[in-house]
């Protein structure tokens, strides 16, 4: 599986605003065991006739931690609650509009213990208008070495 969603990967990043190369792609790659092996991951695919067309995972981030680039703590109600940290919310770019990616983020926070839900995300994104529609707030910044600065945003799960 760990293939097949390296290519969505790659797919997905190669394309306008980010432009991801195979630096980016190898990464990736590399860190998928680690995060497989974190407390609470879940991954979450959808598929068409066989083929990987979209995917969402996360992990457990426990009560205490935020991201290790951040530029600021987070409110105290979420830093010092679990959270699931939402590390990949992906669709293939032609099948993007038809809800599949929708359906993998509610199934993929479907009945989950933690209280929030955070991301980072490029606010270049496309997804950065739908993430503030469906009830994202951003509570700050983090600063990655081989990017842009991505919003870190939170969902409050308690009012979904």
């Amino acid at each position: 599986m760990f293939t097949f969603l390296a290519d969505l990967y790659a797919l997905v990043y190669a394309a306008p605003p980010y432009q991801e190369g195979p630096e980016h792609v190898a990464r990736f790659r590399a860190g998928l065991p680690e995060e497989a092996a974190r407390p609470g991951f879940t991954l979450i695919t959808a598929e068409d006739d066989g083929t990987l067309v979209g995917a969402a995972y996360g992990w457990t981030m426990p009560a205490g931690r935020w991201w290790s680039r951040a530029n600021t703590d987070p409110p105290a109600e979420v830093r010092d609650a679990d959270k699931i940290a939402i590390m990949e919310w992906i669709v293939r770019p032609h099948r993007r509009g038809e809800g599949i990616g929708a359906e993998l983020m509610r199934r993929l926070l479907w009945e989950r213990p933690e209280r929030y839900a955070t991301l980072a995300s490029d606010p270049r994104s496309p997804a950065r208008a739908m993430y503030a529609r469906n009830g994202w707030r951003q509570v700050g910044l983090s600063a990655l070495p081989w990017g842009p600065s991505m919003d870190l945003l939170v969902l409050d799960l308690a009012r979904k």
